[in-house]
C-alpha cells in the first residue's frame, strides 16, 4: 500500500516543475485560437483578417474567452476563434465576401453583427464589441440551426436539457429518456446501446452514491436542475478506462452572478412530490452555493405472476406464484460548495455534497408447488425490503490557467457511503397464520480516496497535448447474515444460510497522454494512450483470502472527423474495461423471494470491449440529423448463469461468471426540427442485433455453451412549443420493443407524458402541469427464460398513470458578472450492473459507495 501511495504522489507532483519550464505563462495573443478539434480551428484559406475587443456594456471592462463564430451571410459556419485574457480577437486568413459575425459567452445575451463586406487583403477592426447582461435571445440566433438542442463534438454528443418543461418535479431519470443513444426503462436504469455497462458522471466528478444503483441515484438529481447531458461513446485516453458501453456526463446548472439569490421549487403528484430550495451568494473573487433537494415517492404498485418449472434429480417441479406489492422513498441531495479566485488565472473550489436514500419496498407473496403433477400446500411469504443509505462527497481542487487551453490542474475527492440493504419476511401458511419470520442484515461501508493530476498545452496552432495521471484507494466491507425465529420467539442464525464477512482492496495507479490535430481542410484526429493497473487485495471471514490477482490493462483510443458542405463524420475506435460491480462481487445468499435467489461470485475478473463507430450528422435546412453505426465486441463478458437449486425445491439460483461473449451492431438514428422559430419536433430511434454466448447446466449436470440472437429496436418522439404571454407546452413518448437475455427475451413497454407551463412577469415564478401515461391502467412487462433445467415466465405488472402540478419562485437581486474559469475535477465511477440496474432486495450489494475498479 505505501508503496503504490509513493508512486502515485511521484506520478503526479512531477508534472509540477515542468509547467514552468516548458510553457511559461507568456500571456495571452490576439491570435488566440479555438480548441483544436473544433469548427473554430477550421480556418479557410484568404488573405483578409477581422479583429477587435469583447467589453462589457456596463463596466466597459474586457471579457476574456469569449466564443466568436464567422458565419458567411447565408448562414454557413466557416471560421471561428476565443478571445484572449484582454478581450482581443483576430480571424486571420478569411476568403473575401459578405459574413456575419456570432459572439457568445455564458451569462451574456448573445451578439450578432451582420452585413459585413470583406474585400480581397482587408484588415477591418471591429473596435470595441458591447457585451449586454440582458438575457433576451436575439432573432439572429436562427442562424444556428438546431445547435442549441443537439452539438456534435469530435468524441460525444451534447444534449441541452434546459428547455425541458415536463422535467419540473421529476429527476434525472425523465430527462435521460429524452437523450439520443439512451434508453431509460420504468425502473429509472439506463442503457446506451443496450448496454448497461456504462459509467454516470455529475459535474464530471463521481460520486459513490451512483456506484450503488444508477437508477437509485438518478432520483435523487432533480431534474428542472440539469442543464446538458453528454453522452461519450468514444473517450479519450483522458477518461478513465472504466465503462464498456461509454460515458454519461450530467452537468448541472450554475450562475456567476453577483449577489444573493433563492430559488424555490415545488411539485406536488398522486405518485411523488419533491420540494428543491437552491441559493448563491457572491461577492468579489469568492462564492458559495447552497441546496437541498427532497423527494418523496408513494403509491407506486406493482402486480406480478411467475410461472416457473424446473428439474432436480429427475423431478419435475412447477412453481406458481403471484405478488402483490408497493413501495414508497425518500430521496434527499444536499450540498455545500466554495469557490475563490486565488489570481487572475488560478482558482480554488472546495464541495460537500450529501445524498440520502430511504426506500422501502412491500412484497406480497403467494407460492404453490406441484412436483411430478402433484399439488401440494400453498405458502404466504410477506416481505419488507429496506434499502437505506447515507453518501458522503467531498472535493478540493486547483486550476492554473497559463493562456487559453493551456492550464495544469490538481484535485482531489474523498467519498463514503453506509449502505443498510435489509429484507424481513413473515411466512406464512396456507390459512394465513404466521409460522416463522426471517431476516438478512446487510450492512457495508464503502470508502475511496482520489488524487488526480492533468496538464494540457497547445502546439502552435492546431494541436492540443493532453497528459496527467491518477491513484485511486478503495476499501469496501460487507457484513451479512441470516436469522430466524418462531411466530413467538426470538431471533437465531439461520445455519444453512451462515453469516459472512467480506473485505476488498482495490487501488489504481493510472497514466495517460493525448494528442488532437487539426488539418486546415477541416480533418481532426485525436489519438490517445491510458496504462491502468489494478492492485486487488479481497477476503472473507470464513474462507480467507481469495484468488484475484492483479492486472494491468492498455487502452487505446482514436477518434477522428471531417467537416464538409455542413455534414460532419466522426470515426472511433476505443478499448474499454469493465471491472465487475459488488452485486455480482458480494457472495450475500439474496433470499427475499425464495424462489428466485441472487449471489455474487468475488472471483469475477474485468472483461474488456473493442469499440468501433461511423456517425453521419448534418442541417437540412430547418432539419438536424444524427445517424451512428456502431460495433461492440466483448470477450470474457460477466454473465448471470442461472440454475435450479439443489436444495431449495421450484428455486432458481443466478451467480455471475466470466463466461460470456457479446456482441452488438446497430444504428442510433436522432432527427429534429424546428417547424416554426417556436416549434420543435423531434424523432429518435436505436435499432441493434446482438449475439449473447454463455455457459449453463445442462443434460447429466454437464456445463454447456449457449447462445441468444436477435433485434432491439426501440424509439421515441417529442414535440415542443412556445406561446405568447409565457405559455408553453411539450409531449413526449418512447417505446422500448423485446430485449435478448442470454436464456430468452424480456418484455417491452411503453411511456408518454405531457406538460404545459406558464411563465409569469419577469421569470420569477412559474405553474406547470404534467400527466404521465393517462390513457392507461398499467403495462405488463413479460419475460420468458429457459435452460435445460428449466423454463420461466415472469409477468410484471406496473401502475404508474400519474400526475403532478410543480411551481418555481425565485428570490434575489442580481447583478451579472463573467463567469470564473473553475478548477477541474476528479471523474472516477464504477458500475458494473446485476442485470437490473438497481440492488435487489434483501442486500445483494455490498454497498452504495465505490465499486471496484
Amino acid at each position: 500500500m505505501n508503496k503504490i501511495l509513493l508512486f502515485i504522489i511521484i506520478l503526479l507532483f512531477c508534472q509540477i516543475s515542468p509547467v514552468s519550464a516548458q510553457f511559461p505563462a507568456t500571456g495571452g495573443s490576439a491570435k488566440t485560437k479555438a480548441l483544436p478539434g473544433t469548427a473554430g480551428d477550421q480556418t479557410p484559406k484568404g488573405n483578409s483578417k477581422i479583429s477587435g475587443t469583447i467589453v462589457d456594456s456596463t463596466s466597459q471592462k474586457e471579457i476574456e474567452f469569449a466564443s466568436i463564430a464567422l458565419y458567411k451571410s447565408s448562414g454557413q459556419a466557416v471560421d471561428g476563434t476565443v478571445a484572449d485574457e484582454k478581450g482581443k480577437f483576430v480571424l486571420n486568413k478569411v476568403v473575401a465576401g459578405d459574413y456575419k459575425i456570432l459572439i457568445t459567452f455564458i451569462g451574456y445575451a448573445n451578439k450578432t453583427i451582420t452585413d459585413i463586406a470583406l474585400a480581397k487583403g482587408q484588415e477591418l477592426d471591429l473596435g470595441a464589441i458591447k457585451l449586454s447582461s440582458n438575457t433576451k435571445t436575439l432573432d439572429e440566433l436562427t442562424v444556428t440551426g438546431q445547435a442549441a438542442l443537439i452539438e456534435e463534438k469530435v468524441d460525444r454528443l451534447v444534449y441541452n436539457a434546459e428547455k425541458d418543461l415536463t422535467a419540473k418535479g421529476g429527476d434525472a431519470s425523465d430527462v435521460l429518456r429524452k437523450v439520443p443513444m439512451l434508453t431509460v426503462d420504468l425502473d429509472g436504469n439506463v442503457s446506451l446501446r443496450g448496454s448497461q455497462n456504462i459509467r454516470v458522471l455529475i459535474n464530471n466528478k463521481p460520486s459513490t452514491i451512483i456506484a450503488s444503483s444508477v437508477a437509485d441515484a438518478l432520483k435523487q438529481i432533480p431534474a428542472d436542475q440539469i442543464k446538458t447531458v453528454e453522452v461519450i461513446t468514444s473517450p479519450s485516453a483522458k477518461y478513465d478506462a472504466e465503462g464498456s458501453g461509454g460515458i454519461i456526463n450530467i452537468i448541472t446548472k450554475k450562475n456567476s452572478l453577483q449577489g444573493l439569490n433563492l430559488n424555490v421549487d415545488a411539485g406536488v403528484g398522486n405518485r411523488g412530490s419533491s420540494l428543491s430550495l437552491n441559493g448563491s451568494y457572491r461577492k468579489g473573487k469568492a462564492g458559495f452555493n447552497l441546496g437541498g433537494f427532497g423527494r418523496g415517492n408513494y403509491n407506486t404498485i406493482t402486480r406480478t405472476a411467475l410461472d416457473q418449472t424446473s428439474i432436480v434429480n429427475d423431478v419435475s417441479t412447477l412453481t406458481r406464484q403471484t405478488g402483490d406489492g408497493s413501495s414508497k422513498g425518500i430521496f434527499g441531495q444536499y450540498n455545500l460548495g466554495f469557490d475563490y479566485d486565488l489570481a487572475k488565472n488560478q482558482s480554488i473550489t472546495a464541495g460537500v455534497r450529501y445524498g440520502l436514500r430511504n426506500f422501502v419496498s412491500q412484497q406480497d407473496l403467494v407460492t404453490r408447488l406441484f412436483n411430478n403433477g402433484v399439488a401440494g400446500e400453498a405458502s404466504g411469504r410477506n416481505v419488507e425490503a429496506k434499502n437505506l443509505s447515507g453518501t458522503l462527497d467531498a472535493n478540493v481542487d486547483y486550476l492554473h490557467t497559463f493562456k487559453p487551453q493551456q492550464e495544469w490542474s490538481i484535485s482531489t475527492l474523498y467519498s463514503r457511503n453506509d449502505l443498510t440493504n435489509n429484507f424481513d419476511a413473515d411466512l406464512l401458511t396456507n390459512t394465513g397464520e404466521l409460522r416463522n419470520r426471517q431476516r438478512n442484515i446487510n450492512l457495508n461501508v464503502n470508502q475511496e480516496f482520489t488524487l488526480q493530476s492533468d496538464y494540457q498545452t497547445p502546439i502552435k496552432k492546431n494541436q492540443l497535448l493532453e497528459f496527467g495521471g491518477k491513484g485511486i484507494f478503495r476499501e469496501v466491507t460487507s457484513n451479512y447474515k441470516y436469522e430466524i425465529a418462531e411466530a413467538t420467539g426470538d431471533y437465531r442464525p439461520e445455519t444453512n444460510q451462515p453469516s459472512g464477512e467480506l473485505t476488498y482492496h482495490q487501488n489504481i495507479a493510472a497514466a495517460y497522454s493525448s494528442y488532437t490535430y487539426t488539418t486546415t481542410k477541416r480533418y481532426t484526429f485525436k489519438g490517445g494512450l491510458r496504462y491502468e493497473h489494478t492492485f486487488i487485495d479481497a477476503s472473507t471471514k470464513e474462507d480467507g483470502m481469495i484468488g484475484v490477482g492483479d492486472y494491468g490493462v492498455l487502452v487505446p483510443s482514436l477518434n477522428a472527423s471531417k467537416t464538409f458542405k455542413g455534414t460532419t463524420v466522426k470515426l472511433g475506435y476505443n478499448r474499454r474495461i469493465q471491472r465487475p460491480g459488488l452485486q455480482q462481487l458480494n457472495p450475500n445468499f439474496n433470499a427475499a423471494n425464495p424462489q428466485n435467489i441472487t449471489i455474487g461470485n468475488p472471483e469475477l475478473r474485468p472483461e474488456l470491449t473493442n469499440n468501433f463507430e461511423l456517425g453521419l450528422s448534418k442541417n437540412i435546412k430547418k432539419t438536424f440529423v444524427n445517424a451512428t453505426f456502431f460495433g461492440r465486441v466483448t470477450n470474457n463478458a460477466i454473465s448471470q448463469v442461472r440454475q435450479p437449486s439443489d436444495t431449495l425445491a421450484g428455486a432458481i439460483v443466478t451467480t455471475f461468471e466470466n463466461v460470456g461473449r457479446q456482441h452488438a451492431y446497430g444504428a442510433n438514428i436522432f432527427a429534429n426540427v424546428a417547424v416554426t422559430s417556436k416549434i420543435n419536433v423531434g424523432i429518435f430511434s436505436n435499432v441493434f442485433y446482438t449475439s449473447l454466448t454463455g455457459r449453463t447446466t445442462g443434460e447429466n449436470g454437464r456445463q454447456q455453451e449457449i447462445t441468444n440472437t436477435g433485434m432491439n429496436i426501440s424509439g421515441g418522439l417529442f414535440s415542443q412549443a412556445q406561446f405568447k404571454n409565457g405559455w408553453g407546452a411539450q409531449a413526449f413518448g418512447f417505446m422500448q420493443g423485446q430485449q435478448v437475455q442470454l436464456q430468452g427475451i424480456q418484455g417491452g413497454f411503453a411511456f408518454y407524458t405531457v406538460g404545459v407551463k406558464k411563465e409569469f412577469k419577469n421569470k420569477k415564478a412559474s405553474l406547470g402541469l404534467a400527466g404521465e401515461n393517462f390513457f392507461s391502467k398499467r403495462y405488463k412487462i413479460h419475460t420468458k427464460l429457459n435452460s435445460f433445467q428449466f423454463d420461466q415466465v415472469n409477468d410484471v405488472y406496473l401502475y404508474n398513470r400519474g400526475v403532478r402540478l410543480t411551481f418555481t419562485y425565485k428570490i434575489g437581486k442580481m447583478t451579472m458578472e463573467a463567469p470564473r474559469k473553475k478548477a477541474r475535477s476528479v471523474s472516477n465511477d464504477d458500475v458494473k450492473s446485476d442485470g437490473n440496474g438497481q440492488a435487489p432486495a434483501g442486500g445483494a450489494p455490498a454497498g452504495g459507495g465505490a465499486q471496484p475498479r
